[in-house]
């Protein structure tokens, strides 16, 4: 008997120790509408008070350079939690930082665009106390992230960090914030006077959607979207270099989970190596609306469906360069909007979730920012997270009644998981439940807040 009152006691007490830990850890879903909440009348006030840009000076002059990030050393290979901090071995191909700097006289900007995973948030925290060095702050620099899940880890502390891009380490860290600085440094060094275009070409039958499994969906935005910049040769006004933005909203998981052995930029880098050799002198690739979009692939191995996707992506493009209108333009507008989030919501057990304070040990708190650059009659759109192709779909005819060429970017700097249609915030989907990180309703107050960027500009 002595031995049963023994064992009850333990059993007991374990018992309440793991209801006190589940008391602190979890709590109920918070389901108010996001206009209710406190964070969206804030970021409301925010967006209102968003000084208008100075009047240009001159026409736009723009600069492009990229370098090399690539390590001496192996590291982490970021992109897949099943790779469980895996490091890699092979350098398929290297990668970069990239920047296009724009100057029309009073505002300065520098697009950066990185050959990883995401934006890494420690990288943007380094930046807002760099980029003084090269003449910059924060509210006037553009990111975005290529989103290969076979690049560069390391760069994300906590457990969400290691699951995501391997063990920390801070010297990739620098290394990938002095390529940002050294890209846009000789970036400045080449600017020239810039005339403008943009196309677009529809490739919506290379993604599908991966929530569609659970349920109907909505159109996809599968656009390839291009931004063109020449640079006018002084003084007769002969064509100079030429530079190409690119945006597509395929996820760049062409190589699986278990090629973690080489460092890749997937199909995005095979696409700029090509669109340098044959369509522009410089090149930068930016995902697109790339939540909840899965790539179509056709080949044996992943290296052939990296060449295959790639090489089609390109002859689009190649036969939508020849179209694209060049013209002079002085107009050049950022605007950087702080964004307020509801709690932290993963939920673990039905519509049970874990509480703000466990979420931030084992992930962090970093701010997020919606970015809206104008660069003549094109507006991007810059998300801190992998956001809804359904969503971007759904913004595109706001902004062509506005008379503007829209090209939404995910992974600006914050990552803060995914946002999709709020009417899919029950399905059961990797998107939907294990990646929503934030709650319900961050579908509608993402759209109103970048079409009250849009009005802005």
């Amino acid at each position: 008997m002595k031995f049963v009152r023994i064992f009850l006691k333990i059993l007991l007490g374990l018992v309440a120790f793991i209801l006190l830990v589940l008391a602190v850890s979890l709590a109920p879903v918070d389901d108010t509408p996001y206009q209710q909440m406190p964070y969206y009348q804030q970021t409301k006030q925010r967006l209102a008070k968003l000084p208008a840009s100075p009047a240009p000076k001159a026409a736009i002059r723009a600069g492009w350079a990229k370098a090399n990030i690539t390590p001496p050393y192996s590291t982490p290979t970021g992109g897949y939690g099943a790779r469980q901090g895996k490091h890699w071995h092979v350098v398929s191909d290297s990668i970069y930082a990239r920047a296009i700097v724009l100057n029309n006289g009073s505002t300065n900007v520098a697009v950066v665009g990185l050959d990883l995973l995401i934006t890494p948030p420690t990288v943007v925290e380094v930046l807002k106390k760099r980029l003084p060095e090269v003449g910059l702050r924060w509210e006037n620099v553009y990111m975005g992230a290529i989103h290969s899940h076979n690049s560069m880890g390391g760069w994300a502390p906590g457990l969400v960090g290691q699951l995501i891009a391997g063990g920390y380490d801070e010297t990739i860290v620098t290394r990938i914030t002095d390529g940002v600085l050294q890209a846009i440094r000789s970036a400045q060094s080449n600017m020239a006077p810039v005339q403008i275009g943009y196309g677009q070409v529809d490739a919506t039958d290379h993604i599908y959607n991966r929530i569609g499994d659970s349920g109907p969906t909505g159109p996809l935005d599968g656009k390839i979207r291009l931004l063109k910049l020449q640079k006018i040769a002084n003084p007769d006004r002969t064509q100079g270099e030429s530079a190409l933005l690119c945006s597509f909203a395929g996820h760049a998981t062409l190589f699986d989970d278990d090629k973690w052995n080489y460092l890749s930029r997937d199909y995005p880098g095979s696409l700029v190596d090509r669109l340098e050799k044959k369509s522009a002198d410089f090149a930068v690739f930016m995902a697109g609306a790339v939540g909840s979009t899965g790539p179509e692939a056709r080949g044996k191995t992943d290296f052939q469906e990296v060449r295959n996707y790639a090489g089609d992506l390109a002859l689009r493009i190649e036969r939508t360069i020849p179209e694209i209108q060049l013209k002079s333009d002085s107009t050049l507008k950022i605007l950087s909007l702080p964004l307020g989030l509801r709690e932290p919501h993963p939920r673990v057990i039905g519509n049970w979730r874990i509480r703000p304070w466990l979420f931030y040990a084992i992930y962090g708190d970093y701010p997020s920012d919606l970015k809206a650059l104008r660069i003549g009659k094109t507006v991007l759109l810059g998300t801190p997270c992998d956001f809804s192709g359904e969503l971007s779909a759904q913004l595109q005819p706001v902004a062509a009644k506005k008379g503007f060429n829209l090209l939404i970017t995910s992974f600006d700097g914050g990552y803060i998981g995914y946002v999709t249609p709020d009417s899919y915030y029950n399905r059961p989907t990797y998107e939907t439940r294990d990646m929503n990180w934030f709650g319900p309703y961050n579908g509608d107050y993402f759209k109103e807040m970048m079409m009250g960027l849009l009005n802005k500009l």
